[in-house]
């Protein structure tokens, strides 16, 4: 094994929360895959610096069609082998859109059957790279609306889990399991659970470290046990807020200083912990309307409860809470920055409070859009438009939140490592 790390491949990347916390788990990316743009953006210009390699073309790819054909990954293992003395990679690990399969893009999207929509079939381009590229593990991701999700409205509830863990059980030499998870046992302050299918090569594997009868991945020792507690929102976010914030406005460097390890720990790069004063991005404010900033006074002052005056439609609006219950965590971050209001300010939060909720260091920055609505966000798959930009709010609520990237993917070396003593 290179001192370099292990070597991993990231599917549907989006802005690269799975990624940055493999990275702080010893892994290193050889080739990344994403279709949007502001999104492939946000990924390759967080790593310019420690991966260069990566913007090069032969290392990454924005469509997932043009890598499933036996040419494309015999090319690949030629540039892997030719850059780092092998085409051998340890993880293969992704997540692909989930709109059609998450409650709420079902409730924000237009009822078309999923059967109909082209990206609910993408865990088989997935499949298909794992199968021609062997890794010792693989990651798949999803929502937890997948479990109940079926094909049709005339179809049966699980049907589509059913198919997509089959199709992965299917790959030849692999052990495969999987597991419910919520983040808020890896340190993530949101409860945001999530479905995991893990499959390790069974040469790997040994009795003593492993459970194989048991059905859940947990259980079977495939992912992590070890819960890790997660910061309330005071511990998270006090040090961003600034009491001379505009609407419309932002602000550019630190109000206050860092108050806890939390708060050192989003504002770390390398040794340099920011201090008050020092620059900061992706704080800006959003213009609302009098009557928004009314509504939202009114919310706080009832401690989340809505006015009857100001009753909307709107299907999730609520006061991020200060503090959790004995329960823990019980958020789950969107893709859309007005779901939530500022536990002290009558306004939503900045795209730097939402990173930090899936727990993004400061440093870390975002391309494109701050933010997008209608039929550019959510896309019309009635008339065949599946294409959706991909703004930072939206590339932030859809990541895999870094800490609980970063957990398993320590579990993942521990494992690799044992593996590859013998």
């Amino acid at each position: 094994m290179k001192k370099s790390g292990y070597r991993f491949i990231d599917l549907f990347a989006g802005c690269g929360g799975l990624s940055l916390g493999l990275e702080q788990s010893g892994f290193n990316p050889v080739f990344v895959n994403e279709i949007n743009k502001d999104a492939l953006n946000s990924y390759l210009i967080n790593r310019e610096k420690k991966f260069p390699y990566l913007r090069d073309p032969k290392f990454h790819s924005k469509d997932i069609q043009e890598c499933i054909n036996k040419r494309f990954f015999e090319k690949l293992k030629r540039n892997l082998r030719y850059k780092f003395g092998s085409s051998a990679v340890h993880l293969v690990c992704g997540g692909p859109p989930c709109q059609g399969f998450s409650g709420m893009g079902i409730r924000r999207s237009y009822s078309v059957d999923k059967e109909k929509i082209p990206s609910n079939y993408l865990y088989e381009d997935m499949a298909l790279f794992i199968e021609n590229m062997r890794p010792e593990i693989f990651l798949f991701e999803n929502v937890r609306g997948i479990l109940n999700s079926k094909w049709s409205k005339s179809g049966r509830k699980g049907e589509v889990f059913e198919e997509v863990f089959k199709r992965f059980t299917s790959i030849k030499g692999y052990s495969v399991k999987w597991s419910l998870v919520h983040a808020k046992h890896f340190g993530v302050p949101q409860n945001r659970p999530r479905v995991l299918i893990v499959g390790y090569r069974n040469k790997i594997l040994t009795e003593k470290n492993n459970c194989i009868d048991a059905i859940d991945a947990i259980d079977a020792n495939f992912l992590p046990s070890k819960k890790i507690k997660a910061p309330n929102l005071i511990e998270l976010l006090s040090d961003l807020e600034d009491k001379n914030f505009i609407y419309g406005g932002r602000t550019d460097t630190y109000p206050q200083p860092a108050k806890n390890r939390w708060q050192k720990k989003m504002r770390s790069c390398g040794n340099k912990i920011y201090k008050q004063g020092e620059s900061i991005t992706e704080h800006e404010y959003s213009n609302h309307s009098k009557k928004i900033r009314e509504r939202f006074k009114a919310i706080i002052r009832m401690k989340g409860k809505i006015p009857k005056k100001y009753e909307n439609k709107k299907f999730a609006q609520r006061v991020i809470p200060k503090k959790w219950d004995e329960k823990g965590p019980s958020i789950t971050v969107t893709s859309m920055p007005d779901d939530f209001i500022h536990f002290n300010q009558a306004r939503s939060l900045t795209v730097r409070e939402y990173a930090r909720i899936q727990t993004f260091p400061d440093w870390y920055q975002f391309c494109g859009k701050r933010t997008t609505g209608g039929i550019r966000r959510a896309g019309d798959p009635t008339k065949g438009i599946h294409f959706r930009e991909v703004p930072k709010y939206t590339q932030i609520g859809n990541a895999v939140p870094v800490s609980m990237a970063r957990e398993i993917g320590r579990f993942f070396k521990e494992r690799l490592d044992q593996s590859l003593a013998k």
